[in-house]
């Protein structure tokens, strides 16, 4: 089904869902008010009059016409990119493996230990803490494959003792340093986006997860991984992410389109042979166009499979490389999306037009 019509709200959408403070809306348009030049959430709890606000379809169009963020519900959240203190903190703990920071560290950085610890949870998945262990034991699980000394890898990444490490590492990849070359993890990086920070993960077959970084979804995609693959999760860079990143890249430049195929990266998926067969129809969806949950149901031979292929639909665990996006309602409706329908529709947009709305 070709796509022919802009997956904006209408403006009685818009007014209904502000009034009835419908989160659902958050992001796919704001709302702005005029007597005090902020703007908002649909879902903001302020209840201006009518004829006092105006609607915008993004945060570039609401800033550009004069309005500032509402401090209250912080429309612009939803696109936050890692502040400077995480990189600064970031290369802190590359340059000094295994050196806790003081509190003098902490003072120079100008936050405070429990803003770290949130923030590597809310975007990672783990804390600080832990998101260094776990850097330090993929920089010595990669030294013992490539043939270094375990006195060497326990000295280079800081650590007190051979016991203390060997015990770190078996906790982590499931074996003592000596079986290294059996074993694997899942590398995860941070990737910013102009619709959010998104967490990709991936193993030597391919990607195997690209998810906004929604806390409350990736704790549960680490474990359904974890349990499939039977590996740790460690925040690292690996080939096939330094593609996605590359190819995310032309993606939301508008870059692709026609018979180009948008994406390369190979892929590793982990879910049922029905799951795997929805997934890959998804991929044969053409750039730029739209299919119902029937047709897709047809497509794969299960007619009358409806809500299984819907519930497969929204198990994906690789969005935008797997469009599970281009799915909507028979009746042209956008329906669901785990990154929320703002985002579905700013996707379904940039594919149509070649460029984000609002840019």
């Amino acid at each position: 089904m070709q796509m022919s019509l802009s997956f904006a709200p209408s403006t009685a959408d818009m007014e209904a869902a502000f009034y009835r403070k419908d989160a659902s809306y958050d992001g796919l348009f704001f709302v702005a008010v005029r007597t005090t030049g902020i703007f908002c959430r649909p879902s903001c709890s302020s209840c201006p009059k009518r004829e006092n606000i105006e609607f915008f379809l993004s945060l570039r169009e609401a800033m550009v016409a004069g309005y500032r963020p509402c401090k209250r519900c912080q429309p612009e959240a939803s696109l936050e990119q890692p502040p400077d203190w995480v990189s600064q903190l970031m290369e802190r703990a590359e340059t000094q493996a295994g050196k806790k920071l003081t509190a003098e560290d902490w003072h120079q950085l100008g936050v405070t230990p429990e803003r770290a610890r949130r923030w590597f949870k809310d975007h990672y998945g783990m804390t600080f803490a832990e998101w260094c262990r776990a850097r330090r034991l993929a920089g010595a699980f990669s030294q013992i494959r490539n043939g270094a000394l375990l006195d060497d890898v326990v000295f280079a990444q800081g650590y007190d003792s051979h016991s203390g490490f060997r015990q770190a590492f078996a906790q982590t990849f499931g074996g003592p340093p000596g079986q290294a070359e059996t074993q694997s993890y899942i590398a995860v990086e941070l990737i910013e986006t102009p619709i959010g920070l998104m967490v990709a993960g991936a193993v030597d077959d391919g990607l195997c997860l690209l998810e906004y970084s929604d806390p409350r979804r990736l704790e549960r995609h680490y474990a359904a991984l974890r349990q499939r693959l039977g590996c740790a999760v460690l925040p690292v860079s690996h080939p096939h992410l330094t593609t996605l990143k590359t190819e995310l890249q032309r993606y939301f430049a508008g870059e692709f389109g026609g018979d180009l195929s948008p994406f390369t990266v190979p892929l590793a998926f982990q879910g049922t042979p029905f799951q795997t067969t929805v997934w890959e129809e998804l991929r044969r969806i053409p750039y730029g166009e739209t299919i119902a949950y029937d047709e897709l149901a047809q497509r794969i031979g299960q007619p009358t499979a409806m809500r299984a292929v819907a519930r497969a639909n929204g198990s994906n665990r690789i969005s935008i490389v797997v469009p599970c996006h281009r799915v909507i309602g028979k009746d042209g409706s956008l329906t669901g999306y785990g990154g929320g329908l703002w985002r579905k529709r700013l996707l379904l947009e940039l594919e149509r037009t070649g460029q984000l709305p609002g840019r």
